[in-house]
């Protein structure tokens, strides 16, 4: 979406002010733990843009909560699983040999968006340091989500979403969808089905004061079904819907997604083993 077309979609601009409001109406509060996913281009034209946005989400959950965004730098991992877009099979080893090592605060975020990117960089922010699926944190207890994400654990029980989980937080969509809903890579951990299976990955980290390519396995992931997921938890009566801006909003418990989806996957996927 160009300006002009958030301009054209549009009645009034958004502002700081108006973005808190909305997320009030919404059921967002001080202290809360929160889980962020969104579209800049959905909320329509932004007074600010997405520096305007984070300001909003800070001042809505205040320091007394937690902020959690994702920074999936995706391209730092194994190319041979690469699709979106594959590359010719003749570059792998090159991807390897010289895909500089993650960085918390170089490595760039891949398709999260502006408001995420931003996020990133704003003052008082830590990152976890996975090399591919990394999330940042701001506030109360962004050091104990951040801490100790391990590489064969991108979003499973030592991941920043398990920690959230286990703080009872919430998730917030603006302007998304549950494909996009990560929380569920969760359910996927703790749920069982016919295939479910570990893959081969592969990063380049620092190791000591030394860039390597690392080799890991983690639970080969399946999102195909999130979304019948997520309309299904919505008819459940779990989610709160909104307006934000000029996106929809979905404002959910955590651990309630979490749980459903695993016992949704584990009972349902049955029928889809290669959804």
């Amino acid at each position: 979406m160009t300006e002009a077309d958030a301009i054209a979609k549009s009645e009034l601009p958004a502002t700081v002010e108006s973005l808190v409001a909305d997320l009030r109406a919404l059921g967002v509060r001080e202290g809360m733990t929160l889980a962020v996913h969104s579209s800049l281009s959905g909320l329509g034209w932004v007074v600010g843009g997405p520096h305007a946005v984070v300001l909003a989400l800070q001042r809505a959950v205040t320091d007394s909560g937690t902020l959690c965004l994702p920074a999936y730098s995706t391209d730092n991992s194994e190319p041979v699983h690469w699709k979106d877009p594959a590359v010719p099979d003749a570059w792998h080893q090159t991807v390897r040999d010289h895909m500089p090592a993650f960085d918390e605060r170089m490595s760039h975020t891949r398709g999260m968006g502006a408001i995420a990117e931003l996020f990133r960089r704003a003052p008082d922010v830590r990152r976890s340091n996975h090399p591919a699926v990394s999330w940042c944190a701001w506030g109360r207890y962004a050091r104990a989500i951040t801490q100790d994400h391990r590489l064969n654990s991108g979003f499973g029980e030592d991941s920043p979403l398990a920690r959230v989980y286990d703080l009872g937080g919430s998730v917030l969509l603006i302007g998304v969808g549950h494909d996009r809903n990560s929380s569920l890579h969760l359910a996927e951990h703790r749920a069982d089905w016919p295939g479910k299976t570990q893959m081969k990955q592969g990063a380049a980290i620092m190791v000591g004061e030394h860039r390597q390519w690392v080799q890991f396995e983690d639970l080969k992931l399946s999102a195909g079904d999130f979304p019948e997921i997520g309309w299904d938890f919505i008819r459940a009566g779990h989610v709160k819907t909104g307006q934000v801006a000029c996106a929809k909003a979905q404002l959910m418990d955590q651990r309630t997604l979490v749980d459903f989806a695993a016992q949704w996957i584990s009972t349902r996927r049955r029928d889809k083993p290669d959804a």
